[in-house]
């Protein structure tokens, strides 16, 4: 403990798990190129399009996380952006779930955080709901245009947790503020830490922004790869690998929502091989937007403090 307390020895270990995130990502990305990965067919402006709506969508999530943190202990965005990619490259070979944990033990020891870990728990369990909230009118869309009727019947089931998980956000304040919660040790602290509900609507603003850029970008993506598609087909797409990241215990985070999006192209009538490595692909391309998210905050947090002590002495 007094080693790992040691801050050369944290920011060596931290410095480590980046790259070899970073080293997994681009590993990857080179066998799925050599190996028979389909973006190496694709219209490279398209494929550059999307993977700048899928970065643009990790920066509204982060936005949108930080508004369920009171002010006074309100995490910056770039960490929160930066756990958010952490967790995403983690996803390939962890359990599903264990992206939680990731975000929570990244933000935790980012520079200038003063949450605890309870209240960034508290807040991950929100954002999960809002991800369910964010996704209902996407999955409503997918389950009016999709013809199997499995299909149809997963994405309404799909709109109607979005509904009661946004109906759980709404009223959570209340209900922790209510005689009988605060009574107990548990509940004032709930109710000292939950979130106001116009930030939790700004919130959840954010966070639709962001899924709906993701869904834009899997459309660009199918066109790209000249593959039969519609709008409806990416948003089906989409849903379906976001709630098969809502189960609890499961495979890898990556290749469980690379499944069921395969499934989902499979059932639409795509050809399996071309529906998994399409679904492959488009895994890979928002892990490695989220490898990117990592090295681009981390390169600017290292410029910042081999800038300052330049700046200081100038000022002086």
């Amino acid at each position: 403990m007094r080693l790992l307390s040691n801050r050369k020895i944290q920011l060596a270990l931290n410095g480590g798990f980046g790259f070899v995130l970073l080293g997994v990502a681009f590993v990857s990305v080179r066998h799925f190129v050599g190996k028979g990965w389909p973006i190496h067919h694709a219209d490279p402006v398209l494929v550059t399009a999307a993977a700048l709506l899928f970065l643009a969508a990790y920066a509204f999530k982060a936005w949108g996380w930080q508004r369920l943190f009171h002010a006074s202990e309100r995490p910056t965005a770039d960490a929160l952006a930066f756990a958010g990619g952490a967790a995403c490259v983690g996803g390939i070979a962890l359990p599903g779930r264990v992206d939680d944990a990731i975000r929570i033990a990244i933000v935790k020891r980012y520079p200038g955080t003063k949450t605890g870990i309870g209240t960034l728990g508290l807040s991950l369990i929100v954002l999960g709901m809002l991800d369910n909230a964010a996704l209902t009118p996407l999955a409503s869309v997918a389950a009016a245009g999709s013809s199997h009727w499995t299909a149809r019947a997963g994405f309404a089931v799909v709109a109607a947790a979005g509904i009661a998980a946004a109906a759980v956000v709404a009223f959570l304040p209340r209900i922790a503020r209510l005689p009988w919660v605060t009574r107990r040790r548990s509940g004032r602290w709930l109710a000292q830490h939950t979130h106001c509900t116009k930030e939790a609507w700004a919130a959840w603003l954010f966070i639709s922004v962001s899924w709906s850029l993701r869904g834009l970008a899997v459309f660009l993506l199918l066109n790209a790869l000249s593959m039969p598609g519609s709008f409806v087909l990416a948003l089906a797409f989409l849903v379906a690998s976001a709630a098969s990241a809502a189960l609890p215990i499961a495979p890898a985070g990556a290749a469980t929502q690379a499944g069921a999006g395969a499934a989902i192209l499979v059932l639409s009538g795509v050809h399996t091989a071309d529906a998994v490595a399409f679904s492959i692909a488009a895994q890979a391309l928002v892990i490695v937007t989220g490898a990117a998210v990592i090295l681009l905050i981390a390169s600017w947090r290292l410029a910042v403090r081999v800038r300052r002590p330049r700046v200081a002495p100038a000022a002086a």
